[in-house]
């Protein structure tokens, strides 16, 4: 597990939210991935009343698939 508090943090929310992630792509697209060969991420700062927070945007390519 990574030491850097930044990193940790970026594992951890993959972790606890992937079942999540995974199921609403599904729902949307139907059964098949998203790409990390054609990817781009954005970071963007956004204002709240809470104070400052980070968007982070993963755009990849939707790739139809079947386990079968």
């Amino acid at each position: 597990m990574p030491v850097d508090p930044t990193i940790y943090r970026i594992h951890e929310v993959t972790q606890v939210y992937d079942t999540t992630i995974k199921a609403l792509i599904n729902e949307e697209f139907g059964d098949g991935i998203m790409s990390a060969i054609t990817f781009n991420l954005d970071i963007e700062r956004v204002e709240s009343d809470e104070g400052p927070r980070v968007r982070i945007t993963y755009d990849g390519k939707f790739l139809p698939y079947s386990w079968g």
